[in-house]
């Protein structure tokens, strides 16, 4: 165990004791600096933003807008291409409802991954039930990365949407965004990519990579749950006409007509997060002193090494390519995943088991489910000797 992650473990009120948090991919442990300034936020320093002409009020809204000026810059954006989401689900389904209902017409065509998470295959498939596009799927590597020699073959001009992982929440296979951009771009198609299991481990810039959408949740990333973000291109979320109607969305209000605020604050009906924000600002602050290259390495690190140590055995299948980022995907053999990681809490350790809202990719590896364990910045080696202890315990269990 290095010395910093020593002191980041100190950090994380969530990780006291002889416990060995491997679901990070599912949702982050909290750092306290994030608590105390959703704690601060929530009641010290509360008050409602936008409305109020009182001194606290104003104060709230700087910081709230100032939140969104720092996810912009963590996204490498502008503040006003950031809409707030209660998470990457919301922010996918907003781009289907508004972007999609507005510019897709029966007949168009997008294309999705194997491994995508479910919540970038429903939207899409609720958008063709409702107004007949027609939706094909990339098939995957041997390794288990998005063929994008596939795409390329796949894409024709009829695709008007390309809608890809950046990194798989199964396998940890990362996507070459840019690429996928390029060949997205050359049919006329605008990219959409979830970015939940990246923000969190790979430095991110949108201008390099060139996608059109970029979504993420906060409370992966060390944040709050409930929010998220949409980055999309300027000239595209101008475009696209509101999703909710209430207030804060709207510029003027009669009986007869509404008329409707600008992008971004058009997507954002209603009272906002307004403590989710502000600590989602925190984690950005938090993570970023500590370093996204850093980050990076320290995940793959650890990942590379679980994979090499059950590698080792003859009883175990992983998934995934060898250099996956911070995720590891495996199966025991004659122990169901379920099984495993109830004993394995017995243990004190916690990994997730079963088909992590990815099933299309369950029925391509021919499993129902897998075990999967996930590093965060605060993991360490005695988190992976844990987990090879308990699954030898489990092994004398099972014969």
């Amino acid at each position: 165990m290095t010395a910093d992650v020593l002191v980041l473990k100190d950090q994380f009120p969530g990780l006291a004791g002889d416990w060995h948090y491997l679901d990070t991919a599912a949702t982050a442990q909290k750092p306290q600096a994030v608590i105390d300034a959703t704690v601060n936020a929530l009641g010290r320093d509360y008050a409602t933003v936008h409305r109020g002409v009182y001194a606290r009020s104003a104060e709230m809204t700087l910081a709230f807008e100032a939140a969104r000026r720092k996810v912009a810059a963590f996204l490498g954006g502008h503040e006003d291409e950031i809409v707030f989401t209660r998470g990457a689900t919301e922010a996918i389904n907003l781009v289907a409802q508004t972007w999609g209902s507005a510019n897709l017409k029966a007949g168009d065509r997008i294309l999705l991954s194997t491994l995508e998470h479910h919540s970038n295959i429903v939207p899409w498939q609720m958008l063709r039930d409702r107004i007949g596009v027609e939706i094909d799927v990339c098939p995957l590597t041997a390794d288990g990365r998005i063929d994008l020699e596939a795409a390329a073959r796949i894409l024709t001009p009829a695709h008007k949407l390309v809608a890809f992982a950046h990194v798989s929440n199964v396998l940890g296979s990362v996507l070459d965004v840019a690429e996928a951009a390029r060949l997205a771009h050359a049919v006329g198609a605008k990219l959409l990519v979830d970015g939940c299991q990246a923000a969190p481990r790979i430095a991110l810039d949108m201008k390099a990579m060139q996608a059109d959408f970029y979504v993420f949740s906060a409370h992966k990333l060390y944040g709050p749950t409930g929010i998220g973000a949409l980055w999309a291109r300027k000239e595209i979320l101008d475009s696209m006409p509101p999703w909710q109607g209430g207030g804060a969305m709207i510029d003027r209000v009669t009986f007869e007509k509404t008329t409707y605020a600008p992008a971004p604050q058009r997507f954002e009906a209603g009272t906002p997060m307004i403590v989710e924000a502000i600590g989602l600002a925190a984690a950005i602050d938090w993570l970023q002193a500590y370093g996204l290259d850093r980050a990076e390495a320290h995940e793959r690190h650890l990942a590379g090494k679980l994979r090499e140590e059950l590698g080792k055995r003859n009883d175990v299948t992983l998934f995934g390519p060898a250099d996956s980022v911070g995720i590891v995907s495996f199966a025991l053999d004659g122990v169901h995943p379920h099984d495993l990681g109830t004993i394995l809490d017995e243990e004190n350790v916690a990994i997730r088991a079963g088909h992590h809202c990815a099933q299309p990719l369950m029925d391509q590896l021919g499993v129902p489910a897998t075990a999967r364990a996930s590093f965060g910045l605060y993991s360490d080696d005695s988190d992976i000797e844990a987990l090879l202890k308990g699954i030898e315990r489990t092994r004398r269990i099972f014969g």
